[in-house]
């Protein structure tokens, strides 16, 4: 049985999704949903770290449930102190 949460996602456009989540009683995982393992190269030093995920967990099921609208970028003024063309003289405090 999937536990399910609703998620902000940003790529590849912003949405509500529906996503599955880990049970938190899982014995192998401990509820992070999934294992971490360190790895070193030939020569003994640290390479890296792998993961991989639990049984208990599918991290590609997901539903979308509502698009979000994109923001407008804001467009900076001349006057705009804070787009970098315009200075201040107010005092740095």
């Amino acid at each position: 049985m999937p536990r399910l949460r609703i998620q902000r996602a940003i790529w590849p456009r912003p949405a509500l999704i529906l996503t599955d989540t880990p049970r938190p009683d899982c014995r192998i995982c401990e509820g992070v949903g999934g294992i971490e393992y360190d790895h070193g190269d030939e020569t003994g030093e640290y390479a890296g770290t792998d993961w991989e995920p639990c049984s208990c967990w599918n991290e590609t099921r997901r539903w979308l449930l509502m698009p979000l609208p994109r923001l407008p970028r804001r467009h900076r003024t001349a006057r705009d102190p804070w787009a970098g063309g315009g200075y201040s003289d107010e005092p740095p405090f």
